[in-house]
């Protein structure tokens, strides 16, 4: 078993191949931390704002009942994301940029327009979001001074638009300095949730069984539509179709260094630059896997949250401030405002994420360069929007949610077309249990759609 000369450091063991052959080789500790990082970006959109809200309506409704759904849909959270980078690393092109190269004129304009629609929802639930976790921190003063809630909301809104051009800023320094910070955020969100949870004091066996066994609330057939919605809701929050997008963007950076490396030490040989990405790919693969699990970890918090904190509230529904306000005197000032800074952290993170998405997937299927700032100029007008009318920001959160789940097959396809395809793969290509994984991730979003689908047109 040989082991990779790849800088100083301890070594950790690894996988020789991916797509999750394990074939065990050593890897350096000290190289690894340096390829740590895009998953973690990634990771925001799996716990962003849209995720609070569908997350505090399931459990708060159904209590432990559908920790499955997270369960699961991290699974497929991790296939997608790995493909996704792989597409990226083995290519060296974007997943929009490989949709323009491979697919027709036609089919590419198609793809784009799903595309942009899941980048509008996603920025309106993480714009949205950054708002309120402003608006919890900070309003009470504005409103004292007779402001609106509305009012108050709007002027929160516009605070948190100067502060992602502020994280935006790191991304213009240097892709390190923006991933520190993404991680630093994501970090927040994680420690803030640990207490939560410590606090409310779960009862960890029920935790466990409903982690591991699906079921939805059969109690009447209003509770079984309900608990549809939320788990469709649910997953479009976990698996978003921009990330899947972005993922294959975030890698190129350290990509073009591997490869500029390696081109000097192998002199630029076929085997030399597919050994570079093999290379890759396996530190990406970890990279995932820690993020992923850590997201599903803060996601399966909230629920335990809002099932422990806010199930016998008498909320119907409750939003947001329903449970900013209820953890409070239930469990302490800290603990609503842990709940706000944690909401305040995810909104401004993964707005900036979801900005970069955007910019990944108009320069990708149209093939222009689209300024950055330009880009979150033009996204903050329909929250401003949602905002100004006075929306309830929590039903356009879920909402936001379900529209991700009905455009992520327009992602999911796609990147599972041009990865089983040999001439876009070469070597890489997907291994057989990858693909038929893939496929059922995909039939299960679509089968839970139509079913949803179907549960609106009966109950209205």
């Amino acid at each position: 078993m040989r082991q990779a000369e790849l800088g100083s450091g301890s070594t950790v063991r690894d996988a020789e191949t991916t797509d999750f052959g394990a074939v065990p080789q050593e890897v350096k500790r000290g190289e690894l931390m340096r390829y740590l990082g895009p998953a973690f970006v990634a990771s925001v959109a799996y716990i962003d704002p849209g995720n609070f809200a569908a997350n505090i309506q399931g459990g708060s409704q159904f209590g432990y009942k559908l920790l499955w759904v997270l369960l699961w849909s991290n699974a497929m959270a991790i296939l997608v994301q790995y493909l996704s980078a792989k597409l990226g690393i083995v290519t060296g092109l974007t997943l929009p940029q490989n949709c323009r190269k491979h697919f027709s004129r036609r089919n590419t304009i198609l793809l784009w327009i799903a595309a942009e629609v899941s980048a509008i929802a996603t920025d309106l639930a993480e714009f949205l979001g950054a708002a309120i976790g402003i608006y919890l921190l900070f309003g009470t003063p504005l409103l004292e001074y007779g402001f609106s809630r509305t009012g108050t909301l709007f002027v929160a809104a516009v605070a948190a638009s100067v502060l992602v051009f502020g994280i935006l800023a790191l991304e213009v320094a240097g892709y390190r300095w923006f991933e520190g910070g993404i991680i630093g955020f994501v970090a927040i969100i994680g420690v803030c949730y640990a207490v939560e949870v410590f606090l409310v004091h779960p009862d960890w066996r029920n935790v466990a069984l409903h982690t591991l066994v699906p079921m939805l609330d059969g109690s009447s057939a209003k509770s079984f539509h309900d608990s549809i919605y939320t788990a469709v809701a649910m997953l479009g929050a976990t698996v978003m179709p921009h990330v899947v997008y972005l993922h294959s963007a975030l890698v190129q950076p350290r990509l073009k260094e591997l490869e500029a490396k390696d081109q000097r030490r192998l002199a630029g040989t076929t085997s030399g630059m597919n050994t570079s990405r093999r290379r890759y790919l396996r530190y990406e693969l970890i990279d995932i896997i820690v993020a992923m699990n850590g997201a599903w970890l803060i996601n399966s918090a909230m629920i335990v949250m809002a099932a422990m904190a806010l199930a016998h509230t008498g909320f119907a529904a409750p939003s947001i401030e329903d449970a900013y306000r209820t953890l409070g005197p239930l469990l302490g000032p800290a603990a609503a405002m842990m709940f706000a800074v944690a909401l305040l952290c995810s909104g401004l993170s993964s707005s900036t994420v979801g900005v970069l998405a955007g910019q990944v997937i108009i320069e990708g299927f149209l093939d222009i360069k689209f300024p950055i700032f330009v880009r979150r100029l033009i996204t903050i007008i329909p929250a401003l929007a949602v905002i100004a009318i006075g929306l309830d920001p929590l039903k356009i959160l879920v909402l936001s949610q379900v529209v991700l789940s009905f455009t992520l097959p327009f992602a999911l396809v796609p990147l599972l077309i041009l990865t089983n395809r040999s001439g876009v793969m070469g070597e890489f290509l997907s291994p057989p249990r990858v693909r038929v994984a893939g496929w059922v991730t995909v039939g299960i979003i679509v089968a839970l759609n139509v079913v949803l689908v179907g549960q609106l047109a009966i109950g209205g």
